[in-house]
């Protein structure tokens, strides 16, 4: 279990991605193999060519192999591989270069739309490159002129990988290595942001016209009782509405409907592109102007101003027969309107924290 987040502002602390605990365990085996060397730790160069040191807990032949380990720090970010015991596999071959092979824990892509293609192993292309650089470097300081066989595995990666939107996007079997710097900035968005793109760019590929970008798993279960989506298209964006808009510029997908909490639908409808409450808040103030819009009188734009949520202004307009929720969807439809492209649909629905349907919009 992690421990607590402190409660007095800390400096927060990077950490390194499965790409380079991949890289090191990899090359601390290979250099097993070709030199008897066998340390305790070891060090990699990250892509914009930072030099770390990483520490293995085990590094040791096994048969014709040689394999390493090293638990995965994550630093101060909430990663659900925190922790986690990686290790690789080297096996050696006489052809050059490096053959990937997904081990214990590691999925293995089975559907289109991805980096990476249908049948290959969940290694993505930064760590592939670190791991090819670093065992060529290896060969070449060793006269060695065959190749290698590096099988990447992570302990309890299948559980760990029903955490992470891996089965939706077609990764099988386990985890995805990723990473592009080699190093986990601390409740970085960008990891995030990548699933989504990867979530709609899978839809497209696989012929989806309709997808549905939601906040959770209320506003899910709406979405599959509504349209019965299935999961592959169901978008899980959770705060980042922005990445969803954004990335139908370059992936038009003809239909999109939007579905959140009728708090956030209302940020969205503000302008806000990040909904958590870090970045956005709710404007009851503007609320009650959209309520005095469709005829709210100054009693109850007061009452809404003065509300402590927008669950309570929401059920304030509803008593006196004011659509707000209908109206808090259709600004949220108009700003989202003017990001993507002309020809993608847009709908967006509001719910209650039941997964009620309390306000929808739909351009006519």
């Amino acid at each position: 279990m992690r421990e607590e987040t402190r409660e007095q502002a800390a400096p927060l602390r990077s950490g390194l991605t499965t790409g380079s605990c991949a890289t090191a365990t990899s090359l601390a085996a290979a250099r097993l193999l070709l030199t008897g060397q066998c340390d305790d730790a070891v060090q990699i160069i990250l892509p914009k060519g930072k030099q770390v040191q990483m520490r293995l807990e085990f590094c040791r032949l096994d048969g014709e192999r040689a394999e390493a380990g090293t638990l995965k720090d994550a630093g101060d970010d909430p990663d659900v591989t925190h922790g986690a015991l990686l290790y690789s596999q080297v096996r050696l071959l006489e052809q050059p270069g490096v053959r990937f092979v997904a081990g214990q824990g590691v999925g293995t892509v089975t559907r289109p739309g991805l980096v990476l293609p249908v049948g290959e192993p969940a290694i993505n292309p930064v760590p592939r490159r670190m791991i090819g650089e670093h065992l060529q470097a290896l060969a070449d300081e060793c006269a060695y002129n065959g190749g290698f066989e590096v099988t990447v595995n992570v302990r309890d990666g299948e559980q760990l990988a029903l955490k992470t939107m891996n089965p939706r996007l077609g990764i099988l079997g386990g985890l995805s290595i990723l990473g592009t710097s080699g190093i986990v900035r601390p409740f970085s968005c960008a990891a995030y942001i990548a699933s989504i793109q990867q979530g709609i760019d899978v839809a497209h590929t696989n012929g989806y016209t309709h997808i549905a970008a939601c906040t959770g798993n209320a506003s899910e279960d709406t979405m599959r009782q509504v349209y019965g989506l299935p999961e592959i298209a169901l978008i899980e964006m959770g705060d980042f509405v922005g990445a969803v808009l954004k990335h139908l510029r370059k992936v038009p997908v003809p239909r999109l409907s939007l579905c959140g909490g009728f708090g956030k639908i209302s940020k969205l409808a503000a302008g806000h592109m990040d909904l958590h409450s870090r970045h956005s808040s709710i404007d009851l103030p503007q609320l009650a102007g959209w309520a005095a819009d469709i005829g709210a009188d100054q009693v109850l734009q007061n009452a809404i101003k003065a509300a402590n949520t927008s669950q309570q202004a929401l059920a304030l307009a509803h008593v006196e027969g004011i659509a707000l929720g209908d109206a808090v969807c259709a600004h949220a439809l108009a700003f989202a309107r003017s990001i993507v492209p002309a020809q993608v649909q847009v709908e967006v629905f509001a719910i209650d924290r039941q997964g009620g349907i309390v306000g929808r919009a739909a351009a006519q």
